[in-house]
């Protein structure tokens, strides 16, 4: 839980230091821009890779296979959209990280290292 208090205090501290330093580096309608950029190129690859993810868990399901990788890309990429939305560089960016296939190989380890653990203690119960 401390985490994720200090998580609420990093975050949009260096997010509001490195909007001001951009709009003094590159002045604040380029960095505005950027922000604009950002937000709907993010939201046009959220939503690309949201129906191809769509696509893949839905063949899935109709075969009887496991949804496992799909299902936790689906998730993967619905986080990058919201990340995306929110204006910043650094939400920006860990938001384009997770809507690549790349990146969220990476952390999908973790995903479900962490969901062991929840379903271990019985906060997660599946039936």
């Amino acid at each position: 839980m401390r985490w994720l208090v200090l998580a609420f205090i990093l975050i949009p501290s260096t997010e509001i230091a490195l909007l001001i330093y951009s709009g003094k580096t590159l002045g604040v309608f380029p960095t505005i821009a950027l922000l604009f950029l950002t937000g709907i190129g993010g939201a046009y690859l959220a939503k690309r890779q949201g129906f191809k993810a769509w696509h893949d868990l839905q063949t899935r399901m109709r075969t009887m296979e496991t949804p496992g990788n799909a299902l936790i890309d689906s998730v993967c990429i619905f986080m990058g959209g919201i990340l995306l939305i929110i204006p910043g560089f650094i939400t920006d960016l860990i938001g384009l990280l997770l809507l690549f296939p790349g990146p969220r190989n990476l952390v999908r380890p973790f995903i479900l290292r962490w969901l062991y653990k929840k379903m271990q203690k019985g906060n997660i119960i599946i039936r």
